[in-house]
């Protein structure tokens, strides 16, 4: 129902408080179905509950509207209703870092305390927004400033949408209720790209990329959103058939011997197998390749021979490899392959047929680049955290 609708004269009172420990329940997150459950466990009659997500989805995710008292399409009874009972409420910005380049890094702080990164990078193109599946990370890649921060829990899929949400804030880029619509988007992609392994935290993240390409809310398709995995294989097919968005794999070697070090997940799912997955990704297609992600580390995994190893393992995969200059963290153990070796390695790859940007490193001087991600919050928490265990506490 549009923002001029009349409004709807059915008058529905909340008898009784839904069970939330700490108060009020929050709607942002909740699937279409959570929400109409929520509604009519605090009163909306089951057969306006369908109509009533609907109306109230459209004001929160088509037109970032936090204050029921602004859903004027709600009758005003059930308005003040629905404020007693709910919130709408999106992780906290900390901070703002803006990079020479243009590229935004937000600090957000989530309940108990916790804080993740989001970066917003825009180009002639596009916007991208790179955001977070976890506080911290479940792996610990060698090459990677997150991998050295222990995960600390999931996000929620509200932590997860409310991260595309607090950047369009910050844009202003939610439409006028009634105006005409405009289809230039300063925020046009989303890449699960940042702290944290998506596949780890997979009903979250499904759930908050529904919300991002649904028709009546953010309404991103499905092919401006790319996760990536470091090669949880188990949950590849799954990511096809029940989000449905583009795939991105976090490579970064040719051999398992290197990859076990860089990429230690592969112990447990080697190259073959994770190939084998990718072979059979429901959504492969030419349209739809796979972006193989390969960070590009001096003397380690940047030869000629680790270029044609490359090609002969991809053999058959509609596929492009993005090539990633290594971006240095204080005591990372690596360094960037020099710009004429990337070139060369690039050049071996795009002989054989397959794109092989190399990426522009963005935001590094803010810390914001690929693999920098990593709260100084979580770094201090972590110290924190050591004391207890060995005192015997908890910590937050």
């Amino acid at each position: 129902m549009s923002a001029t609708a009349p409004i709807t004269q059915d008058v529905v009172t909340f008898p009784r408080k839904l069970p939330e420990s700490e108060g009020r329940v929050n709607l942002v997150g909740l699937t279409r179905e959570a929400m109409r459950d929520a509604l009519i466990a605090a009163g909306t009659p089951e057969r306006q509950a369908k109509m009533r997500v609907s109306q109230i989805w459209q004001w929160i995710y088509q037109w970032g509207v936090r204050d029921f008292a602004q859903m004027t399409n709600l009758a005003k009874d059930y308005r003040a209703g629905l404020a007693e009972q709910f919130t709408i409420a999106l992780p906290e910005v900390v901070s703002r870092q803006l990079s020479g380049d243009g590229t935004r890094k937000y600090l957000v702080r989530i309940a108990g305390g916790h804080e993740v990164e989001v970066v917003y990078i825009p180009e002639a193109d596009r916007g991208t927004l790179c955001i977070s599946s976890q506080v911290g990370c479940t792996l610990t890649c060698s090459f990677c400033h997150t991998g050295t921060q222990k995960l600390v829990r999931n996000l929620t899929a509200g932590e997860i949408i409310g991260q595309v949400m607090v950047v369009r804030d910050d844009l202003g880029e939610w439409p006028t209720p009634g105006a005409p619509k405009d289809e230039t988007r300063l925020l046009s992609n989303i890449v699960l790209m940042g702290m944290g392994e998506p596949l780890y935290n997979f009903e979250n993240v499904r759930d908050a990329m529904k919300i991002a390409m649904d028709a009546e809310g953010i309404q991103l398709s499905r092919r401006r959103i790319t996760l990536s995995t470091s090669g949880v294989v188990p949950e590849i097919e799954r990511t096809a058939r029940e989000i449905g968005c583009l795939l991105a794999v976090s490579f970064h070697a040719t051999t398992d011997e290197l990859r076990d070090t860089l990429v230690p997940i592969n112990r447990k799912w080697n190259i073959a197998a994770l190939l084998d997955a990718l072979r059979t990704y429901p959504r492969l297609s030419n349209s739809e390749r796979i972006t193989f992600e390969y960070v590009m580390l001096d003397g380690v995994n940047d030869s000629d021979e680790d270029a044609r190893r490359l090609l002969r393992l991809i053999e058959g995969i509609p596929a492009k490899i993005n090539l990633i200059p290594f971006n240095e963290w204080p005591g990372a153990p690596y360094r960037r392959s020099p710009e004429k070796r990337i070139r060369a390695f690039a050049d071996i790859i795009y002989k054989a047929g397959y794109a092989s940007p190399i990426r522009t490193p963005r935001g590094e001087d803010i810390m914001a680049a690929c693999g920098q991600l990593k709260s100084a919050t979580e770094r201090a928490r972590k110290s924190r955290a050591q004391i207890a265990a060995e005192t015997g506490t908890t910590t937050g």
